[in-house]
């Protein structure tokens, strides 16, 4: 019969002889387009280790011999001796003041001052606590209304050695015209040297990378910290307390508990 060979019936439903002829080409596109995915994932991975890589040579192995003279100190808690060096900095009059951020609600100035029984002087004249301070990126808002307060101009950073990329990031972008100078601590809990074999330093320096680089994305994306949706959704709540400043802290809960015991007197 005429018109009911196998082209004609190909022809009908929109297929080409070529087509029948070369039924591979469809999946030589698949190929390549695994192969492709497959380079992508692998240039990703190489991009995060060298991007990784970079970050960990650049942290410092010593503190630094000479400390330049800046308006004002200001220390990200999370160690002890982080703390004890700042105290030491604005003793050496390295600044005129210096700011504590991220201090736990329950420490006050007499519990720094018997961890440093030779600076109390200091503390009770020249030494701010924030207590509002959730996070890095808290520790940026408020040490911004604490230079506005001040009309500072430049700054010395205490902090970890491996903490100081972020926080230097989180610095610089709530306060972009302000003078940062680094003053890294470094301990003997974490061997930077050996951030490619040592499994404890991969184990600190890695998530810290991460949150390094979230830092520096949301920092390019997003204007002011203190409104950002994304410093919550990324520290899991607000950066800062909303309690007010006069409403933190162990001086607060004695002034408020001072007139209750006064009227059971």
């Amino acid at each position: 019969m005429i018109g009911t060979g196998p082209g004609d019936f190909a022809i009908r439903h929109g297929r080409r002889d070529g087509a029948l002829a070369n039924p591979a080409r469809g999946s030589t596109g698949w190929r390549w387009a695994r192969r492709l995915a497959a380079g992508a994932a692998v240039g990703s991975v190489a991009a995060v280790l060298l991007g990784y890589a970079g970050f960990a040579a650049r942290i410092p192995l010593n503190e630094p011999a000479a400390v330049p003279r800046t308006d004002a100190i200001v220390v990200v808690t999370g160690g002890s001796q982080r703390i004890g060096d700042a105290i030491g900095l604005l003793g050496a009059e390295r600044g005129s003041r210096l700011l504590i951020s991220g201090v736990n609600e329950k420490t006050g100035r007499e519990e720094l001052a018997k961890l440093n029984p030779a600076s109390r002087d200091l503390l009770a004249c020249c030494v701010d606590l924030d207590y509002r301070a959730r996070n890095t990126i808290g520790n940026a808002i408020e040490t911004r209304r604490w230079v506005r307060r001040h009309e500072f101009r430049s700054l010395l950073v205490v902090t970890s050695n491996y903490h100081m990329p972020r926080t230097l990031a989180e610095l610089g972008h709530a306060m972009p015209g302000l003078k940062l100078v680094p003053h890294p601590v470094v301990t003997g809990q974490m061997d930077a040297a050996g951030w490619w074999h040592d499994w404890s330093t991969v184990r600190l320096l890695a998530p810290e990378y991460v949150k390094y680089l979230a830092a520096r994305l949301r920092s390019a994306v997003e204007g002011d910290p203190e409104t950002s949706r994304l410093s919550v959704i990324i520290g899991g709540r607000k950066p800062v307390s909303p309690k007010p400043p006069g409403e933190i802290g162990p001086e607060s809960e004695r002034r408020s508990q001072a007139p209750a015991s006064t009227r059971g007197g």
